[in-house]
């Protein structure tokens, strides 16, 4: 009963409080979620400061409000970008497709198939023809964790 009391005390001014304290909490929680039901709450103070209305209707005012406010964003967000949103960095999760068609020096040679190169900070797995260490090769294609290379320079 204390939030009851609260909000029929300092009417709309309470309503407008929440309402920068769910935007500051936005600031900390990702999602853009908090924003809308701040401005809710703010619009809801702001209705209750210009017409005093009970703190029932405050409540379903802002319980649509929120509604409103969170559906209308979710659904223009489904328009601009579709079911899932695009990602800052569409190869974050997907390492081998960063490095196709760059040219690396092979580390360890590739005997049977098999060899190695380093690229940035580790130490990839590489499967293409015989070629002693230190020759130059692009990588083509991965095949799971191991890079799928070929010789640069030969046609």
């Amino acid at each position: 009963m204390a939030v009851i009391e609260f909000i029929a005390q300092y009417g709309g001014w309470s309503w407008i409080v929440l309402g920068l304290a769910l935007l500051a909490l936005e600031l900390a929680v990702s999602g853009a979620f908090l924003v809308w039901l701040g401005a809710a709450a703010i619009v809801t103070g702001l209705a209750v400061i210009v017409s005093a209305i009970s703190w029932p209707l405050q409540w379903a005012l802002f319980g649509v409000l929120s509604l409103v406010l969170v559906a209308g964003w979710l659904g223009y967000q489904r328009r601009r970008y579709g079911k899932t949103p695009p990602s800052e960095s569409p190869m974050l999760n997907r390492r081998t497709a960063r490095y196709l068609e760059r040219e690396v020096v092979l580390a360890e040679a590739i005997k049977n198939g098999m060899g190695r190169v380093h690229i940035e900070d580790s130490i990839w797995q590489v499967t293409g023809p015989d070629l002693p260490a230190g020759a130059s090769v692009r990588i083509v294609g991965a095949k799971g964790p191991v890079l799928v290379v070929e010789p640069v320079g030969l046609v």
